[in-house]
């Protein structure tokens, strides 16, 4: 089995996706349509165009802009349900996604609206694909924490659908301390703690995290690699982080994957997963992560599936589920041996 095979077929597990961020061109302009949204673009090809990005905050203006056609619960429902089909197509076993309820309740769109039809389409996935899930509810960074505090108020009634909270949107600007008190609050709920942090702003980012908001795994977190003593940290507590190579390109983090860290990182024996972020606007979902990371850098098998084992190491689930995960990826080793 050649590299490229041996990815595709790779199962994987996804902890890193903003589901706002798989709406893909197509789809922005069939919801469009169907919602009666005027869009300043007036072919799928035009929106790709406009997919050229500087910085992080570049992408945040179209990505907001984009999500202006989700209005009803059936349009988060197939917004979802065309991210599942990708899962099923790349192998992903198991998925955890993010959603941003302030970018639609701002608009006027009702918190329940945007939970109900994802948690279906989630459902749905499960039973119709086996694809098992969890859904993270993060906090806009750029908003105040009142805002964050009344949005976690709305989420309450949702324990059942949601299994963490989260921070993301533009870190330069908005540390993780800003966000403190509603992460108490937060983890007082019962909701488990992750965010952004590493990407674009500093290592004191990723060490706050950490110590102020209780986190249980690190979104991005590359920029560690600026501090030594940060990556012994850690490596040492298998402190997950979860990369997300082409993201990382597209918005200029590294300027090549040839320069990108995560190969490295895995070799230190960190507990680094590879994901898609927003797949539609940076160019891939998972399989096409993998691949872009392989075809920079020299890896093993052992090491991509160990990619695996450290997103079942660091996921939301059970015991029994993580070991069912583990059941699937040694049942696709033994055969890739065979």
């Amino acid at each position: 089995m050649n590299q490229d095979t041996f990815i595709r077929q790779l199962p994987k597990v996804e902890l890193h996706m903003h589901i706002e961020g798989s709406l893909e061109p197509e789809m922005m302009f069939k919801l469009a349509k169907r919602n009666k949204i005027p869009l300043p673009f007036n072919t799928p090809e035009e929106v790709r165009t406009a997919y050229q990005f500087t910085n992080l905050q570049s992408f945040l203006d179209i990505y907001y802009q984009g999500a202006n056609v989700l209005i009803d619960e059936q349009d988060f429902y197939d917004l979802t349900w065309e991210y599942l089909l990708h899962c099923q197509q790349d192998n992903v076993i198991h998925t955890e996604i993010f959603f941003d309820p302030q970018t639609h309740t701002e608009r006027g769109i009702s918190f329940d609206t945007v939970i109900n039809g994802i948690h279906r389409a989630l459902e749905d996935g499960k039973q119709k694909m086996g694809i098992s899930s969890r859904v993270i509810m993060c906090f806009l960074r750029h908003l105040d924490e009142q805002s964050a505090f009344l949005t976690l108020e709305q989420a309450i009634k949702h324990k059942d659908k949601i299994i963490a909270v989260g921070l993301d949107s533009s870190e330069v600007g908005h540390p993780p301390e800003k966000f403190t008190q509603v992460f108490v609050k937060a983890i007082k709920e019962g909701f488990l703690t992750v965010a952004h942090a590493g990407e674009e702003g500093s290592v004191d980012n990723i060490y706050n995290s950490i110590d102020l908001l209780k986190v249980s795994r690190i979104d991005h977190g590359v920029r560690c690699s600026d501090d030594s003593r940060l990556v012994r940290l850690l490596a040492e507590s298998r402190m997950p982080l979860t990369v997300c190579p082409l993201s990382n390109i597209k918005l200029k983090v590294f300027d090549e994957m040839k320069r990108h860290n995560v190969v490295d990182l895995l070799r230190q024996n960190l507990c680094v997963t590879i994901n898609s972020d927003d797949p539609a606007y940076f160019g891939g979902y998972m399989t096409d992560n993998f691949l872009a990371v392989a075809q920079s850098h020299s890896l093993t098998e052992d090491e991509l599936t160990q990619l695996t084992q450290n997103a079942i190491e660091a996921s939301f689930v059970s015991e029994s589920e993580k070991h069912r995960m583990q059941r699937v990826l040694e049942e696709f080793s033994s055969r890739s041996i065979g």
